[in-house]
């Protein structure tokens, strides 16, 4: 997996993308729909967007363990995904709901963009998150309807806080849930989804 390059020095700027699909279900799944349907449209209105793409269920990471030095396999591994994640403007995020939260893919992920000193710091005054300035999308998709019950929501409510404890405030969620109600609302969920999708676009222009 190749990191994105360096900005070229002329006065376009390159979006720098990071596409993360973290579901099991491979062509089945709502949420890579999703997420291919939104970094497709990101590169229609930047089409010279550099993407990175990374399959969190085709090539897991290692879980956090604490490691002996720079050479362990896994301390390469977590030092690329943090690599591309600070390298990327925009990071569009496929995130199923597992259990009521997220597949322990996605959070193998999560710890390993987590570092302090990289992505946040504590100070005197409490943590303070280091990688703003950055855009969030994420392509959410749940079995169940879980919107109006927020005390069952353990997957899009720990995005959002662990994304803002590294200072990421920025965060989008396009969502598709009642997938397995029925297929009329399983249906009516991804036109609606796919629908959101054009405005969360253009806020990242």
């Amino acid at each position: 997996m190749t990191a994105p390059g360096g900005r070229p020095d002329c006065e376009e700027v390159i979006m720098k993308l990071l596409h993360i699909d973290s579901s099991a279900l491979g062509t089945h799944s709502v949420s890579r729909e999703l997420s291919a349907a939104i970094v497709a449209r990101l590169r229609r209105q930047h089409p010279t967007a550099e993407v990175v793409y990374r399959d969190l269920a085709a090539e897991p990471l290692p879980h956090w363990a604490p490691a002996a030095d720079a050479t362990d396999p896994a301390v390469r591994a977590g030092s690329a995904v943090l690599d591309e994640f600070l390298a990327a403007d925009v990071v569009v995020i496929g995130a199923p709901m597992y259990n009521f939260g997220i597949p322990s893919q996605l959070k193998a992920w999560i710890d390993r963009i987590l570092v302090a000193g990289k992505t946040f710091r504590y100070t005197a005054r409490g943590p303070e998150g280091l990688a703003g300035g950055r855009k969030v999308i994420v392509a959410s998709a749940r079995g169940g309807i879980y919107s109006d019950k927020p005390a069952m929501d353990f997957q899009e409510a720990y995005l959002r806080h662990v994304l803002g404890f590294i200072g990421i405030g920025d965060v989008e969620f396009v969502r598709a849930e009642g997938l397995n109600i029925s297929p009329e609302t399983k249906a009516e969920a991804i036109r609606s989804a796919h629908a959101a999708i054009e405005d969360v676009a253009r806020l990242a222009a």
